[in-house]
């Protein structure tokens, strides 16, 4: 058998995330759907982790293994996969791995981007949650203090089956262009809903409803419900995986 990275784009909005759940519809069935028609046998896709239900992805990577051992050659098959994935999936390229590359397991830095905007946006509007003005220097001080923490339970979604709460967050930061607000995260790995409970306990800061002190306080806490709701799903893309080799 031979393995294949295949690196995507998708727009999570009708979507129920990444994951293949009973009786919705979800990125990783269509991708299996449109792989197993087009290579005539049954594709089973591991992707590189969740993602809420909403959210969007650039540069996600999945991987799948097939007896064909030079789809990577084809110059055909990504417009002929694209033509059966629906318009919201987009297959940016199939590359042939080792046997033992995991899409999951050996990446070891993903980044998210949230993007905020001051301003009416009539063309994007579907991708940014509008806000009011935000003390963003308040904002970044805290957002710049996760890197002094490991475990993140309080940003955590409830009763879920992973084996510990703990992150190593390498880069949180918040950079103001105009009327847009765009908040960059990085991590070896993220909890589900994670990125969504620290945005939007972050706005709660931006807001002047909450002190810096008071989110120090909410990650020691280990508890969710001492955070702040979480952001709307249609503002929050997964930008990028890294490895530690190229493909």
């Amino acid at each position: 058998m031979a393995r294949y990275f295949v690196v995507l784009d998708y727009n999570g909005t009708n979507f129920c995330g990444w994951q293949r759940q009973p009786g919705q519809d979800s990125v990783q069935e269509r991708v299996e759907t449109a792989l197993s028609t087009l290579l005539g046998t049954p594709i089973e896709v591991t992707g590189a982790g969740r993602t809420d239900a909403g959210v969007h992805a650039r540069n996600y990577v999945a991987h799948f293994d097939c007896e064909t051992d030079n789809l990577h050659t084809d110059a055909n098959l990504l417009y002929k996969l694209n033509c059966i994935l629906p318009y919201d999936i987009n297959i940016q390229r199939i590359a042939r791995v080792s046997d033992t590359a995991h899409a999951r397991f050996d990446a070891v830095k993903r980044t998210y981007r949230y993007y905020l905007t001051t301003q009416k946006d009539v063309f994007n509007y579907q991708f940014l949650h509008r806000v009011q003005a935000l003390d963003i220097d308040k904002m970044n001080e805290a957002a710049t203090l996760l890197k002094n923490y490991t475990d993140f339970t309080s940003f955590s979604k409830l009763h879920t089956d992973v084996k510990t709460n703990n992150c190593t967050i390498f880069e949180a930061n918040w950079v103001v262009d105009g009327g847009s607000i765009t908040f960059t995260i990085s991590a070896n790995r993220f909890l589900r809903n994670m990125v969504r409970a620290i945005v939007g306990t972050l706005i709660e800061i931006g807001r002047g409803k909450m002190s810096v002190e008071d989110f120090c306080k909410i990650i020691e806490a280990k508890d969710r419900g001492k955070a702040g709701s979480s952001a709307a799903a249609n503002a929050l893309f997964l930008e990028e995986i890294e490895y530690p080799y190229q493909f």
